[in-house]
Formats: structure tokens, C-alpha cells, sequence
């Protein structure tokens, strides 16, 4: 479960606890790097950290497609299956638009 320093302590919450065991890559506040002593820890810390918000950034591309391509800002509810249907679909067309560049050229070749 991947989540910003917002979500730090979930592994806490009793609703969490009844959970499988989960892995949680949640980032540090900065206070809490400020506190390492040791160089190579904290060197070591901040290359882990810039891992997990690397990680996040890349989700969050498909949540930019959806909500500015395609104007999926604003949800009216119809129904869980429908909405669910919408929402899965726009995950897949936002797919094919974040990698259009390279499936343009391949639109006129033969592969084999």
C-alpha cells in the first residue's frame, strides 16, 4: 500500500488491522529525516524515499488523463456497476493515450 505522509500510522488503525499482511511504502514527513544522525542513513533514507515518490508520480499520470483528456472531473452516481464499467474503461483508454507515441508509427507496418 503505497500513500503519502499523510497515511503515516495505518498500519495502526483497527480497520487496517483485520487486514492481510500488507506491505506499506508510505513517505516520511521531513521531520522525521531530520533526525538522522548518521550520513550514510540518511543517504540512504533519502534515496528510499525519492523511490516510493517516484513510484507515486507514475500512478498519478492515468488519474491526470482521465480528469483533464477527458473531462472526468464531476461523477454523477448510476449505479456501482455502471460507474465501475465508466471508470474501468477510462483507465484502459488512458493507457493507450499515455502510450500513443508508440503505438502511432506502428499504424501503417507489417509486424511479423
Amino acid at each position: 500500500m503505497c500513500g503519502d505522509s499523510g497515511y503515516t500510522g495505518l498500519e495502526k488503525r483497527e480497520e487496517m488491522a483485520t487486514k492481510r499482511e500488507l506491505r506499506y511504502l508510505i513517505a516520511e514527513k521531513p521531520s522525521k529525516l531530520k533526525q538522522i544522525k548518521n550520513k550514510r542513513e540518511l543517504k540512504w533514507a533519502k534515496r528510499w524515499e525519492h523511490a516510493k515518490a517516484s513510484l507515486r508520480a507514475k500512478v498519478e499520470h492515468p488519474f491526470r488523463v482521465i480528469k483533464r483528456q477527458f473531462g472526468y472531473v464531476k461523477v454523477r452516481y448510476r449505479g456501482l456497476a455502471k460507474n465501475t464499467a465508466q471508470v474501468l474503461t477510462l483507465f484502459a483508454l488512458s493507457n493507450l493515450w499515455l502510450k500513443r507515441k508508440q503505438l502511432l508509427p506502428a499504424v501503417g507496418s507489417v509486424r511479423l
